[in-house]
C-alpha cells in the first residue's frame, strides 16, 4: 500500500478541485429523498406508502434519465448537456412543495429524467484526470467523499423537515443544485483526453464498426434489413450498411465485461439499500429508533476506511470478489440483539462497501473508451440505481414475513448467489477461451 498516492492526488488542482465540487453538489440530492418522504407523510398526510411510491417514480426517471445524460456529454460536450438539467432542477423543486400529491408524481419523475447527473460526471472526469494507481485512489476517494455526504445529507435534510420547514427545504435543494451545476460549468472539467486527436479518434471508430460489422450473424444483419426505412430499401445494400454502422456504433462498448460491472453495480445498490431498510427495521422493533444514527455512523465510518485503504493498494481487486465479500459478510447482521451489536457488525460488510463501488467505475473506465465513457457511466449509475430500487423493497417482505432479520439475510444472501453466478460464467468463458 502507498498511502503517499493520496497526497499526490490532491497536489492536482482539477483533482482537489473536481473532488470538492462533486461532494458539495452530491449533498442537496442526498437530503432530497428525505425531504421528499417527510413532506408527503407530514405535510401532505399521504402515508409512507405513497411516499414510497413517490421515491420509485423519482427513481425510475433517474435511472431512465441518466444514460441518457452521460450520452449527451458525450456529444454535446459537458456545458451544453447540464443545461436542461441547471434550468429544471430550481423550476421543478420550487414546484413540488407546492402541488397536490398527484402532480407531485409526474413532477419528481420529470425531475429525476433531468437531474444533474454529477455522478456520472464526476467519474469520467477522473477516469481523464488520472490513470494507473492514481485513477484507483481517485476513484476511493470518490467514494469516500459519497459515504460523507449520505452521513450529512439525509441527517440535515431529517432536521430541516421535522422543524416544518419541508417547503423550504425542497425549494433550497433546487436552487442549490443548479448552481451548483453552474459551478459546474463554469469549472468545465475534462470528459476527453486532449492528447487524443479527431483523426485518430475516428479512425478507431471506423476499425471498430467494421469488426463488429463483419462478426455479425447473419440473422442478424436480415433483422436489420427488415428494420430499414421504407425509404431506404430501394437501395437495399445501403440501407444494411447504415443500419449495421449506426448498430456498431451504439454497441461496440457494451461487451459482456461490461454487462459483468453492471451487475456488480445493481448488486451493491440492492445489497446496500437493503441494509439501510434492515438496520432501521432492527432499531424500530426493538423501541431503540432514536438509535439508528450510531449504527449509521459505524457502517459509514467503516467504509471510509475501507476506501482508504483501497485506493493505497498497487493492485485493483475484482468487483464482483468485493461484492461477494460485501453481501456475505451482511447476513450475520441479521443476528444482533442490540444497538451496539449490531453497530459492530456493521463494520466488516461497511469496510467493502466504498471499494467495490471504486472497484466497480475503475472497471468501467478501463473498459470503455472515451467516446462512450459519459454514456456507459450513467449506465453504470442506472444499474446502481435499479440496485438500490430493488433491494428496499425486497428486505421490506422479508422483514413483514421473518421479522428483521430477515432483511439482512434476504439482500445478503441474493447478493452472495449472483457474485456466485457470475463467478461460475467467468470460469466458463475462461475455460471455452483456452479451448
Amino acid at each position: 500500500m502507498n498511502f503517499a498516492l493520496y497526497r499526490e492526488l490532491l497536489a492536482v488542482r482539477p483533482i482537489r478541485r473536481l473532488l470538492l465540487v462533486g461532494m458539495i453538489a452530491r449533498i442537496p440530492h442526498s437530503a432530497a429523498g428525505v425531504l421528499l418522504t417527510l413532506h408527503i407523510v407530514l405535510t401532505l398526510d399521504q402515508g409512507y406508502a405513497a411516499a414510497g411510491a413517490a421515491a420509485a417514480v423519482m427513481t425510475i426517471g433517474i435511472a431512465v434519465g441518466a444514460p441518457w445524460r452521460g450520452r449527451r456529454v458525450d456529444t454535446v460536450g459537458l456545458r451544453k448537456a447540464l443545461i436542461p438539467s441547471v434550468v429544471s432542477e430550481t423550476i421543478i423543486w420550487s414546484a413540488v412543495p407546492h402541488v397536490s400529491y398527484e402532480w407531485l408524481l409526474p413532477l419528481v419523475f420529470i425531475g429525476g429524467l433531468l437531474t444533474l447527473p454529477i455522478f456520472s460526471v464526476v467519474r469520467q472526469s477522473l477516469g481523464i484526470l488520472a490513470d494507473g494507481d492514481q485513477r484507483r485512489t481517485a476513484f476511493a476517494l470518490d467514494a469516500i467523499t459519497t459515504e460523507v455526504v449520505f452521513m450529512i445529507g439525509p441527517a440535515a435534510g431529517a432536521v430541516v423537515a421535522t422543524s416544518g420547514f419541508t417547503v423550504l427545504g425542497l425549494t433550497v435543494v433546487g436552487v442549490s443544485t443548479s448552481l451548483a451545476g453552474l459551478f459546474l460549468m463554469w469549472f468545465n472539467p475534462p470528459t476527453r483526453s486532449t492528447v487524443r486527436t479527431a483523426d485518430c479518434a475516428a479512425d478507431q471508430q471506423h476499425a471498430a464498426e467494421a469488426a463488429v460489422v463483419s462478426a455479425a450473424p447473419a440473422h442478424l444483419q436480415g433483422a436489420a434489413a427488415e428494420l430499414a426505412p421504407a425509404g431506404a430499401r430501394g437501395s437495399a445494400a445501403d440501407g444494411r450498411a447504415g443500419l449495421r454502422h449506426r448498430m456498431a456504433h451504439n454497441f461496440t462498448w457494451f461487451t459482456a465485461t461490461v454487462a459483468a460491472v453492471f451487475a456488480v453495480a445493481a448488486g451493491a445498490g440492492m445489497v446496500l439499500s437493503g441494509t439501510d431498510v434492515g438496520i432501521v427495521a432492527a432499531l424500530e422493533t426493538g423501541g431503540h429508533q432514536g438509535e439508528i444514527g450510531i449504527v449509521f455512523l459505524f457502517w459509514c465510518a467503516a467504509s471510509v476506511v475501507g476506501g482508504l485503504i483501497y485506493g493505497a493498494m498497487h493492485r485493483p481487486v475484482s468487483p464482483i470478489v468485493l461484492l461477494l465479500g460485501m453481501a456475505a459478510l451482511t447476513i450475520p447482521m441479521g443476528f444482533a440483539h442490540d444497538t451496539w451489536t449490531l453497530a459492530l457488525l456493521s463494520l466488516l460488510p461497511g469496510l467493502l462497501c466504498a471499494p467495490v463501488l471504486s472497484a466497480a467505475s475503475e472497471k468501467v473506465a478501463e473498459l470503455v473508451d472515451e467516446g462512450r465513457r459519459g454514456e456507459a457511466m450513467g449506465w453504470y449509475g442506472s444499474a446502481l440505481t435499479g440496485g438500490v430500487a430493488l433491494g428496499a423493497p425486497l428486505a421490506g417482505v422479508f422483514i413483514d414475513g421473518i421479522g428483521s432479520s430477515g432483511g439482512f439475510v434476504s439482500v445478503g444472501v441474493a447478493g452472495v448467489a449472483l457474485c456466485l453466478v457470475g463467478l461460475l460464467l467467468q470460469a466458463r468463458r475462461r475455460r471455452r477461451s483456452a479451448v
